[in-house]
């Protein structure tokens, strides 16, 4: 999330007028930074365009991150990525849309992101049967770092441009 920038405003009801809450990177730039460490890491993976714009979309549409959700599929455009495969991401259980190691890495994105019901050994046993090791660990961590970014665009009230 390189290109990660701080709208984060809320609408003040008696006035109309938009205000700031916390920006992180400022209050915080160490911690900011060590976040975006991880993104660059993640940017530097043998990841493919597709599997990180999948895993981004996803978990930013199960955290509700509005902010992410726009910045993330206009990636996906911008990088050939199709509108039908993008509008059904969230039912892509439902579609024959995406290949095999994409629904492994789906369904270890919900789950990851979704951690308090923990990841079940048939999710994980899939994404390992379907990928290396080196591949897997860098689809964890993706998650993982996305999950990072939404919490911080949630938390602050990031709205889309």
């Amino acid at each position: 999330m390189t290109n990660f920038h701080y709208l984060n405003t809320i609408n003040n009801k008696k006035t109309n007028k938009m205000t700031t809450r916390i920006r992180i990177d400022q209050a915080e730039p160490a911690g900011y930074r060590a976040i975006l460490g991880l993104e660059k890491f993640i940017e530097s993976t043998t990841l493919t365009k597709t599997h990180k714009d999948l895993i981004k979309i996803r978990a930013s549409q199960i955290n509700g991150c509005a902010f992410c959700i726009d910045m993330h599929t206009k990636d996906a455009r911008k990088s050939g990525e199709t509108e039908q495969r993008i509008y059904a991401l969230n039912a892509w259980r439902d579609t024959t849309f995406y290949t095999e190691e994409e629904r492994a890495i789906l369904a270890l994105t919900e789950e990851v992101t979704l951690i308090n019901n923990h990841v079940s050994d048939e999710t994980y046993a899939s994404a390992a049967r379907l990928l290396s090791e080196s591949y897997l660990a860098q689809v964890i961590l993706a998650v993982i770092t996305i999950n990072a970014w939404n919490r911080i665009g949630i938390t602050t009230l990031l709205i889309p441009a």
